[in-house]
């Protein structure tokens, strides 16, 4: 069957906070000129926030710029930071840092505790409300040209195709989505953007990207124990000084606590495991003190960017533009992206909308070259500015040093002209399985740490079984030949979902990896980390994936 097209002004492509930003923003400027543009949004999860994760604190800003009035339309912000600590972390102790003291970047007085997958809920209904046309559950599996190169939209992926690639009686094709400029709002990692880096030559003048993984988990707890606004970070424990890592403890409304830990993916240590080192940390008694007697109720896991300035791509190219985290503004020091990424939505937005304008019903330039442009002249440029030297300063000197020259840098150095360089891609630290010794991590006790099937429950994760895996390898035998004999299979452990699994014969030999790619929380990490790069992550049937409450 051939697939039908649906014509559109502008698609874009995510769900998140830069793709409704930019939703909005442009019907915003349609009501203020007395026009129209047709606007569409495609979301992957079976509903807008569905597969939103972060942990999150928001800074308000683009959504004051965007809705002046939000606290009016019932934006979801119930709970400012009302009080703010900052632990460094050993085996059994907690040294307490003022937090006067801290970067003015780090202080987060005016700051709102949230659910991003809430605020994009209600962003949606703003859009929707507008005259956007959201379709979640559809994924954009391919980007659509024109005969001169220029980017013509995207196609949905077909439904219904059975594990053998062949179609089944519930088969129904892709849609094709044309449109004028194409805006990608695809998060971290973007399966998308990788191809549109790579043909436009995206990356040719920035450095590397480097990645983290975020892994979370919501908890009720007794009313007694709650302090709703309260916000605590961590650093140190249980990672070691030289492996880039933290956490967050945030108390939000309804006697609820969202907690998580952050690992830099530039770690060494094949054996290391990401998942068991939060569950570890949970264990502290600085932090065991505010889950004690609680119920964890959700389960989720997201790579995020931490590359910073330097490693953004170019942001336009022929017939498109890359927004929000696909292209990487988060604030490494500030611990926020959310701010940036409605903001560069709201940016694109604009760029896109003038040249629409000016075009009238011819396509427009072929480069939104106001967009790169605004953003340089943004405060969200001035924001990342600052904070670009961070996390290169980390992976150059580890804990103690980076303290020292990052509290430096963030009251004085920031204002000069230096930027330090990221060093290898992520994939490329991983050492040899004999340079490191294994890590006896303790077993779940099921009160305050976890195993990998119990916390996949959690996140409502589902994918239709009989279809083709979307964890693809560009060569099977690598995982056993490479990854195993020379890595231990690292893919065993920086999954935080369970997806890969090394099974063996009784007898312990003939190893083979299986893929449980009924398991993946759409995360990213493997995609990144995979030390041979052989795993290419690709989206899977629209819908799938976890559907996260409340994170």
């Amino acid at each position: 069957m051939e697939r039908e097209s649906m014509p559109f002004d502008v698609v874009i492509v995510g769900g998140g906070p830069s793709g409704l930003g930019a939703a909005i923003r442009l019907k915003q400027l349609c009501q203020q000129h007395d026009t129209d543009l047709e606007v569409c949004v495609l979301e992957k999860g079976s509903e807008i926030g569905a597969h939103i994760l972060s942990g999150a604190v928001l800074d308000p800003r683009a959504l004051e710029e965007l809705f002046p009035d939000w606290a009016e339309r019932g934006a979801p912000l119930h709970t400012p930071v009302t009080a703010e600590r900052f632990r460094f972390l050993t085996a059994h102790n907690a040294i307490k840092m003022p937090t006067f003291l801290l970067p003015k970047v780090m202080q987060n007085h005016g700051n709102y505790v949230v659910s991003l997958g809430n605020l994009c809920r209600w962003l949606a209904e703003q859009a929707e409300a507008l005259g956007v046309e959201i379709y979640p559950g559809f994924a954009a599996a391919e980007v659509l040209y024109h005969e001169d190169g220029r980017v013509k939209g995207v196609a949905t992926g077909d439904m219904g195709v059975g594990r053998d690639g062949e179609p089944k009686d519930s088969y129904t094709p892709g849609m094709e989505l044309h449109a004028k400029y194409t805006l990608f709002a695809e998060g971290c990692r973007g399966s998308l953007t990788k191809g549109l880096e790579e043909r436009f030559a995206l990356r040719e003048d920035c450095q590397h990207q480097s990645y983290g993984i975020g892994i979370k988990e919501l908890w009720q707890i007794p009313e007694a124990q709650h302090q709703q606004g309260l916000i605590m970070h961590t650093a140190g424990w249980p990672v070691d000084t030289k492996t880039y890592g933290g956490s967050f403890l945030y108390h939000l409304e309804d006697n609820q606590v969202a907690i998580g830990y952050v690992v830099g993916l530039d770690y060494e240590n094949p054996h290391l495991s990401p998942f068991d080192e939060f569950q570890r940390f949970k264990t502290h008694p600085e932090i065991a003190e505010h889950l004690e007697g609680g119920t964890r109720i959700a389960y989720g896991a997201r790579a995020l960017n931490e590359g910073g300035l330097q490693s953004i791509p170019k942001l336009v190219f022929p017939g498109g533009a890359l927004i929000g985290c696909t292209a990487g503004f988060l604030n490494v020091p500030k611990i926020k992206g959310s701010h940036n990424a409605m903001k560069t939505g709201m940016l694109a937005a604009e760029a896109a909308f003038e040249a629409l304008a000016e075009a009238g019903e011819d396509m427009g330039p072929a480069e939104l070259t106001a967009y790169p442009e605004a953003f340089e002249n943004s405060w969200v440029y001035d924001e990342l500015k600052a904070a670009r030297n961070f996390r290169p300063a980390f992976a150059k000197w580890g804990l103690i040093g980076a303290t020292l020259f990052n509290g430096f840098d963030q009251m004085f150095g920031h204002k000069f002209s230096y930027t330090l360089r990221h060093g290898k891609p992520d994939h490329m630290h991983t050492a040899r399985k004999e340079m490191h010794q294994p890590i006896d991590y303790p077993r779940p006790d099921g009160v305050l740490s976890f195993d990998k099937p119990s916390s996949v429950f959690l996140s409502n994760t589902n994918h239709e079984e009989d279809q083709p895996i979307h964890l693809t390898l560009a060569d099977d035998a690598v995982p056993i030949d490479v990854n195993l004999a020379q890595y231990d299979a690292p893919e065993q452990r920086f999954c935080p979902a369970g997806v890969y699994e090394i099974l063996r014969d009784d007898d312990g030999g003939n190893p083979r990896l299986q893929i449980n790619a009924q398991n993946c929380v759409h995360c990213k990490t493997c995609d990144i980390k995979d030390t041979t790069q052989n795993i290419n992550w690709v989206v899977p049937e629209g819908g799938g994936g976890p559907n996260y409450p409340n994170m």
